[in-house]
């Protein structure tokens, strides 16, 4: 009779054990499809993925702890009813639209073989670091940022750290870029350089359509949305909606409904950052960006920076997002939380 107890004793604390073990981060690397999943009690919260045809390691997709995916599908997995333009914005990335005169942020499959000379790659080099908890992991990884002829210009070592807290999805990323043996000029310019893409329903409503150029002269035009979408933008100086784009601040939030639930996506600058405070690139057509050394476009003429590293010196870009569900965000709560982020270490 004792043994049975025992027994059944044992069965129970190793069922208790297997659950506890069920519970908290995973980090699961998949090499044979370019991908590493971020998961959460077994849920998929965000994969880093390195596809070839991306032209740069992004995050994708971005969903909030109770599943709802805040990301475009297009171009890598499609819903009906999506936007189709831009097909270089691709969940969450980091990149700059002129480095040493090449565009890293445009390029994807969709340009032109006989214009691809103009185009920068990012590629991914390798994992050197995961770790995982219960409410928290981090992933380290290297890349590359390199030219058409496979000129590396510089090397890329970016941490993501990862938390839960209640409803809210928290990452931080830290890039730093460091120059080879070339001296890497980022020229003041529009596109750049955090950036996520996000679901239609994320977009700001906007009844005509629009035309957007890249400096190549490439036209995109951008349909007039319908009345499934509900985005707004707020900013950390009061503005909202359109008028946040080429605004300045340590925080922007893009707040919307999606599946039901109503959703913020809260961006914030580190202090750290060279150009901090950022400007933002916020469209409403749905990218949302943080773009520290674009300053001329967005100050109209008042401001410029044309930043560059010599050979072997490196810069560190820090920003973190929260992905939350639920009751949207005061500018007090926000406060709090840039507040929180710039004394973090």
């Amino acid at each position: 009779m004792i043994m049975k107890k025992i027994i059944v004793l044992s069965v129970i604390l190793s069922a208790a054990t297997f659950s506890f073990a069920q519970k908290g981060f995973e980090i699961i690397e998949k090499k044979d499809q370019k991908q590493v999943d971020v998961l959460y009690n077994k849920k998929l919260l965000t994969a880093y993925c390195y596809y070839d045809s991306v032209r740069k390691p992004i995050l994708f997709p971005v969903n909030t702890v109770d599943g709802v995916t805040v990301t475009r599908g297009f171009p890598l997995a499609s819903r009906a009813g999506e936007r189709t333009d831009h097909p270089h914005h691709n969940g969450i990335w980091l990149n700059y639209e002129s480095v040493n005169g090449l565009d890293f942020w445009n390029n994807s499959t969709a340009i032109a073989l006989e214009k691809r000379n103009m185009y920068g790659t990012i590629y991914h080099q390798k994992i050197i670091n995961k770790q995982t908890g219960k409410d928290n992991a981090s992933l380290t990884t290297t890349a590359i940022w390199v030219r058409p002829d496979k000129k590396i210009l510089l090397n890329e070592q970016t941490t993501f750290l990862f938390s839960v807290r209640g409803n809210d999805f928290i990452f931080d990323r830290k890039t730093t870029l460091t120059a080879t043996d070339t001296t890497v000029y980022f020229k003041d310019t529009k596109d750049g350089m955090i950036a996520i893409r996000v679901a239609r329903e994320l977009e700001l409503p906007s009844k005509e359509k629009s035309n957007f150029v890249d400096d190549k002269g490439n036209i995109t035009t951008v349909a007039a949305s319908g009345n499934d979408v509900t985005g707004m933008y707020y900013g950390s100086t009061g503005l909202k909606g359109d008028s946040v784009w080429s605004s300045k601040g340590p925080w922007t939030i893009l707040t919307g409904k999606k599946d039901g639930k109503d959703i913020t996506i809260a961006m914030i600058d580190h202090p750290s950052n060279v150009g901090y405070p950022t400007y933002w690139h916020a469209r409403g057509y749905g990218l949302f960006a943080a773009n520290p050394l674009g300053r001329k476009i967005f100050s109209n003429g008042t401001e410029e920076l044309n930043f560059k590293l010599m050979p072997g010196q490196s810069t560190t870009f820090r920003y973190r997002f929260i992905i939350h569900s639920g009751k949207v965000f005061t500018k007090e709560q926000m406060n709090t939380e840039a507040a929180a982020f710039a004394s973090s270490k």
